[in-house]
């Protein structure tokens, strides 16, 4: 084996074999010092790779009259690993400043709606997966006819006629079950 100061002169010839040795033997030492900076074995694995990948673009920059080729490693790697950890908390301050946002309000519903709900959902399950995949495109993600035939590639007159057949069975259900348990307006009940 070479000592560092050849393997530098051929890394920084552009020796790529020059960079798996470097990964052979200092590898692990960089790996230890980016799983102690970060505390999680997968991103020090990443970090070691974009760390190598970083020795090799910016070979030119390694001096050995500056430090050894380790030390310059391990400052890649704690740079990396840094620059990781900002990402992160950068990442759970949107997502945190996201969340506080988006609170909707909790509104009580009454039982009437609730029953709706639930009707409606489980006669949206019962319906042909293609009329309730229409229907909700429609009225849950709010497609028009031709944006939903272009996202599920079904012809347009499928689509209108999926959704019509899909409200009429859903307007059945709604009436047979407004009839039933007198929770919806479905006319004059007929009591014996």
């Amino acid at each position: 084996m070479s000592s560092d100061d050849e393997l530098a002169e051929r890394l920084r010839a552009g020796d790529e074999t020059a960079l798996r040795v470097a990964y052979e033997r200092h590898g692990s030492a960089v790996l230890y010092l980016a799983q102690r900076l970060l505390g999680n074995r997968a991103d020090a694995e990443d970090v070691t790779q974009v760390t190598f990948v970083a020795a090799w673009s910016g070979r030119d920059g390694f001096d050995p009259q500056r430090g050894t080729m380790l030390g310059w490693l391990l400052g890649i790697a704690r740079r990396k690993a840094v620059d990781r950890l900002r990402a992160a908390a950068r990442d759970q301050r949107t997502t945190e400043t996201v969340q506080a946002q988006t609170t909707v309000p909790t509104v009580e519903e009454s039982p009437e709606r609730i029953v709706d709900r639930l009707v409606i959902a489980d006669e949206l399950g019962r319906l042909p997966d293609e009329q309730r995949r229409t229907l909700e495109l429609a009225f849950f993600d709010d497609l028009t006819h031709p944006q939903i035939a272009t996202v599920t590639g079904l012809p347009l007159g499928t689509v209108k006629s999926h959704i019509r057949r899909g409200m009429a069975n859903l307007r059945r259900r709604w009436e047979v079950d407004g009839a039933t348990f007198g929770s919806r307006s479905a006319g004059p009940s007929r009591a014996l």
